[in-house]
């Protein structure tokens, strides 16, 4: 259904008849860390994700899995150390 509350015309899988159906009855503003973020939309005088309706919670743990604006640092070749190899015999 669409979202009747904050984000008006736009498609919502928390919407229902009864209406939002979101804690609190409606989607929560972005937190400070989220901007920059590509899934930022304005509605109104405030700033919206499209991805989550409660974006804070997505960075309680860490960062954002669906933040866009964030580099995600892979291991060296260094770390990977493999342990407990065996040559196998030959017969």
């Amino acid at each position: 259904m669409q979202c009747a509350t904050v984000k008006s015309g736009v498609e919502c899988s928390f919407m229902a008849k009864s209406g939002c159906g979101f804690l609190g009855g409606a989607c929560r503003t972005i937190p400070d860390k989220c901007e920059g973020c590509d899934r930022i939309k304005n509605y109104g005088e405030q700033k919206y994700c499209i991805a989550f309706p409660d974006p804070t919670v997505r960075w309680r743990i860490g960062n954002c899995s669906l933040a866009t604006h964030i580099k995600v640092e892979s291991k060296s070749d260094a770390a990977k150390v493999r342990v407990g190899q065996q040559k196998q015999k030959k017969k």
